[in-house]
Formats: structure tokens, C-alpha cells, sequence
């Protein structure tokens, strides 16, 4: 079974970047397409230090920019692959400045193998991981937790997408049958008590509410991108024309629970990674970087960082101190 990791970046830096996105940004001026979405903390190297350090087995790695490349990369790396989201998109959904099409559309990249792990630039291997982290018996690893939805900061579009993407759900699958199927895959004891606890007080209603993602790599199998392209095109398609983040949009978790829902997962552990906001106070953060406590960790970009470069320079050193040796995707 090939495993292939799929990361995307943007470099928010780059004037060419940053006028083209400034020609189409004309009323999209709140927290989904501000700066803090697309600055760089220049720990690109570092993702591919603790690859190269912790998942050697991993077969491709699949860089997604809209053309970018740090000066650093090694392009002649065997195992990676540039992509250019011209590469594998539709001309009609280019240039766009949202995660979602660029997500969406994964399963068009050419080469790439069916049993794949999607990572955000800010998702790190931290500790030693196995393929079987990812995926068992060709099905990928997750944790199912069930979640009643909240529309909570009016500001934001994510919590609409997650009603949208539940709506989908809704209409394509039904709990009572996924409950007689998969009930040891809905409880089970490497999700721990209080998430067990959340999913069978959740079990009472008949249908699927939400579900409480845990934000770290994610893995896929690209059969299922190519499924809910199928039956959901027309949807897919207009999601993917948005250049910008909007309250209609579906997003990638649409994925993780069409696999959810079918049962097609393997449970895993919610201790396998965290996700950790960066604020003024970097303590807990960093203890992570350094500690074996998880093997993933997302480090989330923070609204209200005070001192963005003394804050930079204080993760930075904690990821240096961690994986001082130069990968071999640096030149």
C-alpha cells in the first residue's frame, strides 16, 4: 500500500501573489481572507524535517502551491512533486485564495495514490509515525465523534460550512443503518470517555447532527473524493468557482465524514495529535514541539499575537532545537 502526503502552501508575502488577490478582494475584508490566514512563520523546513525524520516510509509527497516555491525546496527530490493548482483544476475555478477549491479538488492530481494524507501547512510530525497510523486493512485511521452543531462567531463562515456539509450528509445516509453496521466503530475505547460519553448521547437522534474534527492530518482514500464528486457535481462544481471563503461553501471535512458514515475508518486514538492555538504565552506549545506526548501537532495562526517576529523567533528556536539536521529537500 503507497501512502502519499499531500501539503499546501502559500507564500502571503509574495507581491505577484498579493496584487492578484488584492484585484479580486473587493468585499472580502473579515477574518476568513485577512492576513493571518496567509502570513508566513517560516516553518516550511521543518514540516519536511520531521517527514523525512519520522515517516520516511512515505511515498510521494505532493507540494500544492499556486506556482510559489521556497528558495530552500530541492525540486529534484525524488519524492517530491510540485504541483501547481493549474496542474490538476479547472481553469474556470483559477486563481482562487480559498483552501476549499484547492481541497476539494484533490483527487484530480495526477499520480496521486489512492491512500493519501492531507496535511495544512501548519500541521507538523512531531514524533515517530507508522503507516499504519494512517491507514489499517487500506482504510483510513480517525476518531468518530459525534457533535451537535453551533453557529458560533457570526464573523466566521466555517460554522456554516459544517451545516452544509451535514446537510449533505442527511441526505445521502442514514444513521439507524450506520448504527447496526458500525456500532463498535461509533463506541470504542480509544476515543475515551467523554467523546464516548458525547456519541451515545448523540445516538438518540435519528440523524447525524455534526461531527467534532480533530484538527490534524487528515487521511483519505481518493475513491471517496471520487464518489461524492458523483453524486454531489453540481455542488462541488459552484464551491469550487468561489474565489474566497463564503457561507455556502462545502469544505474537505465533507470527506472524513462521507467516510464516517459509510465506515469506512479505522478508530484511532484522540491522543494521536492536538492542535494548538499560537497566542502570547507559548508555554504548552512548545513543551509540545519538544515533548513525545503527540506525533501530529496543528499550530493554529493566532487573531491578537502581539509581537509577531519575537514570537516567531521563540517557536522557531523550540523547531530548530528539535530537528537541527537540514532534510534532503533543502538545497
Amino acid at each position: 500500500m503507497k501512502i502519499d502526503f499531500v501539503i499546501a502552501w502559500v507564500d502571503g508575502s509574495d507581491k505577484a501573489w498579493q496584487e492578484s488577490k488584492a484585484k479580486y478582494d473587493t468585499k472580502n475584508k473579515n477574518e476568513n481572507n485577512g492576513v493571518v490566514r496567509y502570513r508566513d512563520w517560516d516553518e516550511l523546513k521543518y514540516w519536511f524535517r520531521g517527514v523525512e525524520k519520522y515517516a520516511p516510509w512515505v511515498n510521494k509527497i505532493y507540494f500544492v502551491t499556486c506556482g510559489q516555491k521556497p528558495d530552500w525546496l530541492d525540486e529534484n527530490n525524488t519524492k517530491l512533486v510540485l504541483v501547481n493548482h493549474k496542474d490538476y483544476m479547472k481553469e474556470d475555478y483559477l486563481p482562487t485564495f480559498s483552501a476549499n477549491p484547492i481541497e476539494l479538488n484533490f483527487h484530480r492530481i495526477k499520480g496521486l495514490s489512492e491512500h493519501f494524507v492531507y496535511f495544512n501547512d501548519d500541521m507538523f510530525i512531531i514524533n515517530p509515525v507508522k503507516e499504519d497510523d494512517f491507514f489499517k486493512k487500506g482504510l483510513p485511521c480517525d476518531s468518530y465523534c459525534e457533535s451537535p452543531l453551533f453557529m458560533y462567531g457570526s464573523e466566521s463562515s466555517f460554522p456554516y460550512m459544517l451545516v452544509n456539509d451535514s446537510k449533505m450528509i442527511a441526505k445521502h445516509f442514514n444513521k439507524r443503518e450506520y448504527l447496526k453496521k458500525n456500532f463498535f466503530k461509533y463506541i470504542n475505547y480509544k476515543y475515551g470517555l467523554k467523546a464516548n460519553l458525547v456519541n451515545l448521547f448523540m445516538m438518540k437522534y435519528n440523524q447525524f447532527s455534526g461531527f467534532s474534527y480533530p484538527h490534524i492530518p487528515s487521511s483519505f482514500l481518493k475513491s471517496t473524493y471520487e464518489e461524492v464528486w458523483d453524486k454531489e457535481e453540481e455542488v462541488l462544481d459552484s464551491v469550487s468557482r468561489n474565489r474566497f471563503r463564503t457561507n455556502k461553501d462545502i469544505n474537505q471535512y465533507i470527506f472524513k465524514a462521507w467516510q464516517y458514515c459509510k465506515g469506512e475508518f479505522m478508530p484511532r486514538s484522540l491522543k494521536f495529535g492536538d492542535n494548538i492555538p499560537i497566542t502570547n504565552d507559548n508555554s504548552k506549545l512548545i513543551a509540545a514541539i519538544k515533548g513525545n506526548k503527540y506525533k501530529v501537532l496543528c499550530i493554529n495562526d493566532g487573531q491578537s499575537i502581539k509581537d509577531f517576529e519575537r514570537t516567531k523567533k521563540e517557536i522557531n528556536k523550540a523547531f530548530e532545537k528539535k530537528f537541527p539536521q537540514k532534510s534532503s529537500f533543502e538545497k
